[in-house]
């Protein structure tokens, strides 16, 4: 932002006129004037969630994120009557009953086929949002849930579990993309105050899916031999409500602005997403970036990775997606039934301790949202997987000990419970938000990939190596993932920095000195800004005679 005394010159009369007193500006360097326009009334932000901010993150959300969790979820609780059809498939093919081992790994393909299709989605983000954008993006996106639902749903009628495992590897590159794309978009359309809470949509809806899957799975209602192939129907009904209420609303106004060089859009998707008209400043800030970026364009991956600039970013993104999949929650949501076997508790009562879980989730990812602007990201982050790896250790135990006692087994379910309550606080969600917070406009897309990439390969390991991890180490088992959150929590507290309510070259500034990045460009640079101090002093003091006989009159 140039902060010279002529473009500050109308801002401070006008909240003179508005005041009643007068505030005299030097041309100072940018941290400065941006202390000192906090200070101005005329140019503070509204934290208001208009009604269009609203209703876009919702509808994003539930055609997106919801999915997903959905999809995590909406496996385990048919999965006897799933392997059923497998074996009876199976026998009329072969004319004899599968095996157990094959059995077993065609589930485990089953179940970690939608991690590979989730990859292929986030490649693909770069090549179409460059093109369709944000908003469009998420919209071509419910082809592919479309698709998925129909596949799997006739999959039984047709006899082939083959359709079945197509149509979860489909539904993962629908996720794929979503969880790519949606955190973009959200993290552009909303006020830098209100960032965090909004990006926490994305983990509450996805939350919600699990419980929407949990719920639907019951023997009442779509838990059945008969009603389960519906549970996978069901996947149109929010792909169909996204697609029909999310035209309405505008695209990324930094997108139009910094990649489509829309200026007019983009103040228009500022007034709807803002709840108001003048939104000069909110088009300066997002100048501002695109002055730091000459060139606008959409990096590659390769190019991010080697830029200087980046990565420390790159780490920490990496890191993070890391310990979000394998930290060990996938597991529980995977093989819920299985662990609440082993903890002892009746088959007849397994879905309804399940469906608590997914209660956990919503209440703990709503809190996080509620106080994230107020503790900020890195307390919950950290202290998430702090408090994942203290109830691992003690779920180790009651699992071990639980033939010693009859009420050991339920100390477990409260175990399970604290450490999906844990997660959903804050690694659940802050790690979409971090990733776009790092990257500038034209680095997010990529940055998006890497952190997708890394996300779903973990999500793969996890689930094609989790039921061996628990043959063979039995009880023992969660003490890895245990090891795994005090590693991410470690490199947290020595590397994550607060971005709380920091605009994006705040935060860019914070990881430069982490970065070492060339100090001999930044000492250019400020005598750049001197030369242009000095060429302005003449016109500063003629304006500064002006003020100050406008505020003795």
């Amino acid at each position: 932002m140039d902060c010279s005394v002529q473009r500050l010159a109308p801002l401070v009369l006008g909240s003179r006129r508005e005041q009643g007193n007068m505030f005299l500006i030097p041309d100072r360097e940018q941290p400065e004037c941006e202390h000192l326009m906090k200070r101005i009334p005329s140019v503070k932000k509204s934290k208001d969630w208009s009604y269009s901010l609203i209703v876009a993150s919702l509808i994003g959300a539930f055609g997106s994120s919801f999915l997903y969790g959905y999809n995590l979820s909406v496996v385990n609780a048919p999965s006897p009557y799933i392997k059923t059809f497998y074996n009876d498939t199976w026998e009329k093919r072969q004319g004899h009953s599968i095996d157990n081992s094959t059995l077993t790994l065609l589930w485990s393909v089953t179940v970690s086929i939608f991690a590979i299709g989730g990859l292929v989605g986030t490649m693909m983000v770069i090549l179409i949002g460059k093109v369709l954008g944000r908003k469009c993006v998420l919209l071509v996106n419910n082809a592919f849930a479309i698709l998925a639902a129909v596949l799997m749903a006739c999959s039984r009628q047709a006899g082939s579990f083959e359709i079945l495992i197509l149509g979860r590897f489909i539904m993962g590159i629908d996720g794929g993309i979503a969880l790519s794309v949606l955190p973009m978009y959200l993290n552009e359309i909303s006020p830098k105050e209100i960032r965090g809470s909004l990006g926490q949509v994305t983990a509450i809806f996805i939350c919600i899916g699990v419980f929407a899957g949990q719920l639907l799975g019951l023997p009442e209602i779509l838990g059945q031999e008969s009603l389960w192939p519906y549970l996978f129907g069901v996947i149109v009904i929010p792909a169909f409500v996204q697609l029909v209420i999310l035209p309405f609303l505008p695209e990324s106004p930094h997108y139009l602005l910094l990649e489509k060089h829309d200026q007019d859009g983009a103040e228009k998707a500022f007034q709807t997403f803002l709840g108001k008209m003048d939104v000069s400043q909110e088009i300066k800030e997002a100048l501002a970036v695109s002055r730091v970026q000459r060139n606008i364009r959409v990096v590659s991956v390769s190019e991010l990775l080697t830029r200087r600039s980046a990565r420390w970013q790159i780490i920490t993104v990496i890191i993070t997606m890391a310990c979000y999949q394998l930290c060990g929650l996938n597991a529980i949501w995977f093989y819920t039934n299985r662990i609440f076997s082993t903890a002892g508790i009746p088959t007849e009562k397994i879905p309804y301790i399940t469906l608590s879980t997914g209660g956990i989730e919503i209440l703990a990812s709503i809190f996080s949202g509620l106080v994230i602007e107020r503790l900020g990201r890195r307390p919950l982050l950290i202290g998430g997987f702090v408090l994942m790896a203290l109830f691992f250790g003690i779920l180790t135990v009651t699992l071990t000990l639980q033939d010693k006692a009859p009420w050991i087994p339920y100390l477990s379910i409260i175990c399970i419970l604290s450490i999906i309550a844990s997660f959903c606080s804050g690694p659940g969600g802050i790690p979409f938000i971090l990733t776009g917070e790092f990257f500038q406009q034209s680095e997010r897309p990529a940055a998006f990939m890497i952190a997708g990439t890394v996300n779903w390969l973990s999500n793969f390991i996890v689930g094609l190596l989790f039921p061996y991890i628990v043959e063979g180490l039995k009880t023992y088992c969660f003490l890895v993932f245990a090891a795994i959150c005090i590693l991410g929590a470690t490199y947290l507290y020595f590397v994550l920095p607060e971005t709380k309510n920091k605009t994006y070259a705040e935060i860019s500034r914070v990881f430069a000195k982490r970065n070492k990045e060339n100090l001999p460009a930044k000492k250019t640079e400020q005598a750049r800004a001197n030369g242009q101090a000095n060429g302005q002093a003449n016109r500063k003091s003629e304006l500064e005679s002006s003020f100050t006989l406008d505020n003795r009159i």
